[in-house]
């Protein structure tokens, strides 16, 4: 037996932490520290972004952990390490409680407590309330907006010790766009969350007007919160332009999904919210100060 077949290999530990969608959180982790920091300091920065990646990555960690069994039940996480059974549960646990905790010392040593706090919060809600309730209410959608919604605030609160209104804006903004952006994953991945008995709201209201309502009503509610930036200082009147240009077009994008109720139109919101958010995170980032 060669030390690779024992040995899970580094590819599916980077794959347990899901690096695509923790690029995410780091980015927007290191948007809020922008946005917030008035002097230039690259150990803070160091500490801010590395340390979130880790919590970022033991969370979804745990998130495997504990739906390696759905995992199993789908054709896009079947390939996974845990429910292709090309690491042991056990190996999957100790990496994810060994970069979790890492990550909130070095966020708590080399930020501050208040940034680790916000971490510890991201973490416990996304391992311990989001990821259960998946499997029985398609509330779960909302309540994971909350964890999804926090790397912003983690930024913020590394470079200013505090969380004052301007971060709750950047929390309210995140946390409004991810509901057309994974209410649209939903709707195209349906029958893999059916057959693994998720009950996402497409799958629980199959003829999709409930999802195509909330697509609509997060999409509206988010154009008027988009443009809060610049009436709290973070932004200038270029990003409030564009902000409102960018909010309309991801409406108008909701509202062609709720007329035609399709994969295509569903694919098009998804890419639309994709482009979305580092558009705006752009503009917000380029007219700041």
């Amino acid at each position: 037996m060669t030390v690779g077949s024992v040995t899970p290999k580094a590819a599916d530990f980077l794959a347990l932490t899901k690096p695509r969608l923790n690029l995410l959180v780091v980015a927007t982790t290191l948007a809020g520290y922008y946005l917030g920091v008035r002097r230039y300091d690259a150990a803070l920065l160091a500490s801010t972004v590395v340390g979130t990646a880790l919590v970022a990555g033991g969370a979804a960690a745990f998130n495997e952990i504990f739906e390696r069994d759905t995992d199993a039940l789908m054709q896009r996480t079947r390939t996974r390490p845990l429910p292709d059974g090309r690491m042991r549960v056990a190996t999957a646990v100790w990496f994810a409680v060994a970069i979790s905790l890492g990550g909130l010392a070095l966020l708590a040593v080399g930020a501050n407590p208040l940034a680790a706090s916000v971490a510890a919060a991201t973490l416990l809600s996304y391992a311990l309330i989001y990821t259960p309730l998946k499997s029985r209410s398609s509330l779960a959608t909302l309540v994971g907006g909350v964890p999804g919604a926090l790397p912003p605030m983690i930024g913020w609160a590394a470079a200013t010790g505090t969380l004052s209104v301007e971060a709750w804006v950047l929390f309210a903004i995140v946390f409004l766009w991810q509901m057309p952006h994974f209410l649209a994953i939903a709707w195209l991945c349906r029958e893999d969350y059916a057959r693994a008995g998720l009950p996402t709201l497409p799958v629980v209201e199959p003829d999709g007007r409930s999802t195509a309502h909330q697509v609509v009503l997060y999409g509206a509610v988010l154009v008027p919160i988009s443009l809060a930036p610049t009436l709290v200082g973070l932004a200038g009147r270029a990003y409030f332009g564009g902000a409102l240009a960018l909010g309309l077009v991801l409406l108008a994008l909701g509202i062609q999904f709720a007329r035609q109720r399709t994969n295509e139109r569903a694919k098009r919101l998804f890419l639309g919210s994709i482009t979305y958010l580092p558009l705006l995170w752009g503009l917000m980032v380029g007219n700041h100060g």
